[in-house]
C-alpha cells in the first residue's frame, strides 16, 4: 500500500508537513492520476506514486496551493487549467538520454535498414526519407540520427529526408531546439563526431546548424488521436524508452498508430529492453545484428 503523504493531502494540513508512512493513497491524488492517465495516457501505480506526490507538491508550491483538492481545482475548473496541466506534464514526463545510446541498433540501421528502405523506394516518385522519433526528449536522438544520415556517403545521394521529433515536455523541446548539451549527454560522442559537428560553449557542446538543418521539433500528446492520426507516410519511428510509462491500452493504443502511420515497408524501434509481446501481433520481429526491430509489411521482408 502506498505511504500517504499528509502534506499533500486535501485537507488543510499545510504543504511544509512530512509524509506519513501508512495509509492508501489520497482519494484527491488518484483523481490527478485518472486526470493524467486520461490525458497523456501515463499511468502510475500505488507503488510509484510518490514521484507524482513529488511532482503535485512543487507545481502547489508555484502556486501557493494549500491541498491536493485545491491543486485538483487548478487543473480542472481553474481558467488556466489547460496551461497548468501541460506544466504537470512537463514535471512528470523528464527522461533521460544522450548520443549515441543504443549503438547496436544505429548500426543496424546504417548497415541494414535504410539499404533495405532505399531498395524498396527506388521506383517511387518522391525520393524522400522520412523518420519520426517519438518522445523525442532532449533531442539526443533525432540529432543522432540527422548525423548518422550525413555519414552515409553517397548511399542517400539524390535522397531528401525528414526528421519528425515530438515530445509531450515543452522544456525538453525547447532544449532540444537550443541544441546545447553538457558532458552527460555528450558521453558516448568520439573525437571525430566532437570536431566534426558541436561548437564548444563554455564547457558545454552545441550542435552545428548543418545538424539541425532536416530536423522539426513540436509538442506532441501519443494519447491524442487526432494529431497521431495525421503522421502518415513514414519509413521509420523511433520511440524507446517512452511505452514503458503507459499500462497496456495506451500501449496498444499508441501502436496501432504507429501501424497505420508507417508505409508497408516501415520499421519500428523500441528501447533495447521494450517489445511488443502481447502488445500487437500485426508487426513482424526482425532480427538483425545485435539487435531487432520491428517492420511493418511481409513476413518474408522482415529479416531471419
Amino acid at each position: 500500500m502506498f505511504a500517504r503523504a499528509p502534506s499533500l493531502d486535501s485537507t488543510s494540513v499545510p504543504l511544509e508537513s512530512g509524509p506519513a508512512l501508512d495509509g492508501p493513497p489520497d482519494p484527491e491524488l488518484v483523481r490527478i492520476r485518472d486526470l493524467i492517465y486520461q490525458e497523456a495516457g501515463i499511468f502510475h501505480p500505488d507503488n510509484k506514486l510518490r514521484l507524482l506526490i513529488d511532482r503535485c507538491g512543487r507545481r502547489m508550491k508555484q502556486l501557493h496551493s494549500k491541498t491536493l483538492r485545491e491543486y485538483f481545482e487548478c487543473l480542472t475548473v481553474k481558467p488556466n487549467r489547460q496551461a497548468e496541466l501541460v506544466a504537470l506534464l512537463n514535471e512528470i514526463t523528464i527522461g533521460e538520454t544522450c548520443f549515441f545510446r543504443n549503438q547496436p541498433q544505429l548500426d543496424a540501421l546504417r548497415q541494414v535498414v535504410i539499404p533495405r528502405i532505399l531498395e524498396t523506394k527506388a521506383d517511387a516518385p518522391i525520393r524522400q526519407l522520412r523518420i519520426w522519433s517519438a518522445g523525442c526528449s532532449t533531442g539526443e536522438e533525432p540529432y543522432t540520427l540527422r548525423m548518422l544520415l550525413d555519414e552515409t556517403g553517397d548511399l542517400l545521394k539524390g535522397w531528401t529526408f525528414q526528421i519528425l521529433a515530438t515530445d509531450l515536455n515543452e522544456h525538453s523541446l525547447a532544449h532540444a531546439k537550443n541544441a546545447i548539451y553538457g558532458s552527460h549527454s555528450t558521453r558516448h560522442l568520439t573525437p571525430y563526431y566532437r570536431q566534426k559537428y558541436f561548437t564548444s560553449v563554455g564547457e558545454q557542446l552545441q550542435l552545428q546548424p548543418v545538424v539541425r538543418s532536416g530536423i522539426s521539433f513540436s509538442r506532441l500528446n501519443l494519447n491524442d488521436d487526432a494529431r497521431m492520426a495525421f503522421m502518415k507516410g513514414l519509413d521509420l519511428i523511433f520511440c524507446c524508452n517512452v511505452l514503458i510509462y503507459f499500462d497496456l491500452a495506451s500501449k496498444q493504443r499508441v501502436i496501432r498508430h504507429f501501424y497505420n502511420n508507417l508505409l508497408p515497408h516501415g520499421y519500428l524501434f523500441l528501447g533495447h529492453s521494450e517489445s511488443l509481446y502481447r502488445v500487437s501481433d500485426e508487426f513482424r520481429l526482425v532480427h538483425l545484428p545485435r539487435t531487432t526491430a520491428y517492420m511493418k509489411g511481409d513476413r518474408s521482408r522482415a529479416g531471419k
